[in-house]
């Protein structure tokens, strides 16, 4: 009998040992993944400020810095799309709270509002686009202006894209009950992009 209850002893210290190594690895498996992630978002970030750094140089040193018969850029859309854009960093956020709560019908709710409101602002880019009087090709400014947009509003697709994977993977039982990385890595990265046209909103609108 003793040696029934030694084996069995044993044998649940062994697995308590295993599971305990099993949640280390999980562990270690994100933090290495999270470190990758803001890798990712430093480099990201150099290339931005690259951009900037070009534009405020070029702007300062160009003469004829508009292209001929631009005299400036229309502020007042480009201004309702800068702040549903910033406002969905704090839908997701509350997305992001739902979900930490486990209820899932307001991470789906919210998420999908942050998608909204992410395609409502690249459908706006579109039409402004679609109304300007200047192309790529119009100049020092017109080249600067499509690459800056247009790179920005790549990183915006991109994260609505992100936002769609994350909500469907809610759909699968159990899929959050371990941790949620991606959703985190996705809002980061939605944050990023926000702040980032924070910054292209003062160059490009706000600084004529």
């Amino acid at each position: 009998m003793d040696s029934l209850i030694s084996s069995e002893q044993l044998q649940q210290e062994i697995e308590e040992h295993g599971h305990g190594h099993g949640h280390e690895h999980e562990h270690d498996a994100e933090g290495n993944s999270f470190f990758a992630f803001i890798v990712f978002l430093l480099s990201e970030s150099i290339i931005f400020l690259s951009f900037f750094a070009g534009y405020i140089i070029y702007k300062t040193t160009t003469i004829d810095w508009l292209p001929a018969g631009v005299t400036g850029l229309e502020i007042k859309e480009p201004a309702i799309n800068t702040v549903v854009l910033v406002s969905s960093s704090f839908v997701i956020y509350i997305a992001e709270q739902f979900l930490e709560k486990r209820q899932l019908w307001g991470f789906r709710f919210f998420l999908l509002l942050t998608m909204a409101m992410g395609t409502y602002f690249l459908v706006g880019q579109a039409i402004e686009w679609n109304g300007l009087e200047f192309g790529f090709t119009s100049g020092v400014f017109g080249g600067m202006f499509y690459l800056l947009t247009g790179f920005h509003g790549l990183h915006v697709l991109t994260g609505i894209l992100l936002q769609t994977i994350m909500l469907g993977r809610s759909f699968f039982p159990g899929n959050y009950d371990n941790g949620h990385f991606g959703v985190t890595a996705t809002s980061l990265f939605w944050h990023f992009v926000d702040v980032i046209w924070i910054i292209l909103f003062v160059l490009l609108y706000l600084w004529q």
